[in-house]
């Protein structure tokens, strides 16, 4: 082989080597470009994708937030009725304290007496008529209704008693308002 052909094979196969070199050098960086760009993509992605969340949470949080707002003052609210109701049961338990205890100083100082209606009929086939007559008023039609007194232990019994039902329905009205404000 003369020495022309050996050069131009030399020739021929640095081209194919420097073509094969080049071609795979440019593939490399347009497939590194791709890798890249999709690489980027897939980072804007996430990132998008992290902002849509926190949003959301925040969206969330401040929702929560509203939301115990409210119930915070619902509960301010159910809290001031509730004590003004105490007050108030407080006032009206104070008021029929005091209305005994004037009731019951009256007894005892024979300002005032406690008589009952009695059966004519069944105390007259007894043999009595030490009872009293009560004088007609101007509101009634029973004229003279027979009447006997009490005594005075037997009547501030019966004004304790009474007491202690007033102070026992006062305080049911209290628990009635009270479950009627909670449910609501």
């Amino acid at each position: 082989m003369p020495l022309n052909w050996r050069i131009a094979l030399l020739a021929v196969a640095v081209g194919l080597y420097a073509g094969g070199r080049g071609a795979w050098v440019w593939q490399a960086s347009e497939y590194g470009k791709q890798l890249a760009e999709q690489a980027a993509g897939y980072v804007q992605q996430l990132a998008d994708n992290d902002r849509a969340h926190g949003r959301e949470r925040e969206e969330a949080a401040a929702a929560a937030l509203e939301q115990l707002a409210e119930q915070k003052s619902q509960r301010q609210a159910l809290e001031d009725r509730l004590q003004e109701q105490g007050k108030t049961h407080w006032k009206e338990m104070n008021d029929a304290k005091q209305t005994q205890d004037r009731l019951r100083d009256r007894l005892a100082t024979a300002d005032l007496r406690l008589s009952v209606l009695v059966d004519a009929g069944a105390f007259a086939a007894q043999g009595g008529d030490g009872g009293m007559r009560e004088a007609a008023g101007t509101g009634g039609v029973v004229h003279g209704a027979l009447r006997a007194r009490l005594d005075r232990t037997h009547a501030q019994r019966i004004i304790g008693i009474t007491d202690t039902g007033d102070r026992g329905l006062i305080a049911l009205q209290a628990c009635q308002a009270y479950v009627r404000e909670v449910t609501k």
